[in-house]
């Protein structure tokens, strides 16, 4: 019996693809020993960051995981969310509202929080540059935090000299965060 893989579901940020979080995470995936998952939103972004519900997107992510766990010896309890900009304030609504099955989630520059039914305690880590004009600091993550803190959850979070982007040494320490 082979051991299982941690998975990674990784989301882009606004008018961007999957292709940015293989990008991003391919290389680190075959390093660290993870699956990556990386879905295209239906439209420009996800459903619950443009319309404020979940519909299309969760049920392609929903198929994506059936097949997955088909076909690869993935951990069920080792399920991160992981996501860049939209992808990220994404991430965060689909883990808390799904953190009985997300044990976990990366969070690179969120822009704010979803409405969310919280179930289960996963765990956080949170990124965001203190340069960014995209997204700013001051009205996303410095906001975020503190708000997903009071209401319990764990959350690593870094400030970074920079823009509206992950650097290497962040994006190293969010997957060795994750996967250790």
């Amino acid at each position: 019996h082979a051991s299982q893989w941690p998975l990674v579901v990784g989301f882009h940020g606004s008018g961007g693809s999957a292709n940015g979080t293989v990008n991003l995470l391919q290389a680190r995936a075959d390093t660290y020993g993870f699956v990556l998952v990386a879905i295209d939103s239906r439209m420009n972004s996800w459903d619950a960051t443009t319309y404020g519900d979940y519909g299309q997107d969760i049920a392609v992510i929903n198929r994506s995981l059936v097949t997955v766990f088909d076909k690869v010896n993935a951990d069920p309890a080792k399920i991160i969310l992981e996501g860049f900009s939209d992808g990220a304030t994404y991430a965060l609504g689909v883990g808390i509202t799904n953190g009985d099955l997300f044990t976990m989630m990366v969070a690179f520059s969120p822009g704010f929080l979803l409405p969310r039914e919280p179930h289960g305690t996963p765990v956080i880590f949170e990124s965001h540059g203190t340069q960014d004009t995209v997204l700013p600091i001051d009205t996303t993550s410095r906001t975020i935090v503190p708000i997903l803190r009071a209401e319990g959850y764990t959350v690593d979070y870094f400030e970074f000299d920079g823009p509206h982007t992950v650097p290497t040494a962040i994006g190293d320490q969010a997957v060795a965060w994750a996967v250790a």
